[in-house]
């Protein structure tokens, strides 16, 4: 592999390792993954889409993600409405609604269809609910976050050209001045 692309990797594999040890993720539980491979190069958001690029960061953090118990949401980009890919699976134990679509590079980004040509039953969705979820490239994430997303501050904050900001969520706290919370 070029060395642009292994710094690619290794940046999103610190990146993806240090959301994970924040602490706050429960296997079993979806993180969602946006990701603007044009950022990544420096390029304006959706103005550059590379595949190799999508594939470098894919093959960087799915193994992270299984190995801490998660299943992974790519999120795909504006001109497939910010749908997601998940497994089947996935798909089928959440509850999420199933859409037809897959997503190529200039439809769905690189990095959606890198996810989407490495999983074994891959599906899209329109939405999820996700407990962690990293965003690289200020692909706006937030949608697919449960309530409340609570921001994870990173040190591992860039992939190559792209800001990584990371969140957790947490229940929300509801009551008022008399509540109690754990």
């Amino acid at each position: 592999m070029v060395p642009m692309f292994d710094l690619i990797k290794k940046q999103a594999e610190c990146s993806m390792e240090e959301v994970f040890n924040s602490g706050n993720f429960t296997p079993g539980n979806v993180v969602v993954v946006g990701c603007s491979t044009s950022e990544i190069m420096g390029i304006k958001i959706g103005k550059g889409s590379e595949p190799e690029v999508g594939i470098a960061v894919a093959e960087a953090i799915i193994p992270i993600i299984k190995e801490h118990g998660g299943a992974i949401a790519a999120q795909c980009c504006e001109h497939l409405n910010r749908a997601l890919i998940v497994e089947r699976d996935t798909a089928e134990k959440f509850c999420y609604e199933i859409v037809s679509v897959r997503p190529v590079p200039k439809a769905g980004g690189s990095f959606a269809t890198a996810v989407y040509d490495s999983m074994r039953d891959p599906v899209a969705v329109e939405e999820v609910k996700a407990t962690l979820g990293m965003d690289i490239g200020l692909t706006m994430i937030g949608m697919h976050m449960k309530n409340v997303a609570v921001p994870i501050r990173l040190y591992n904050d860039h992939i190559y050209n792209a800001i990584v900001i990371a969140a957790y969520s947490r229940p929300k706290l509801i009551g008022g001045v008399r509540a109690v919370y754990k």
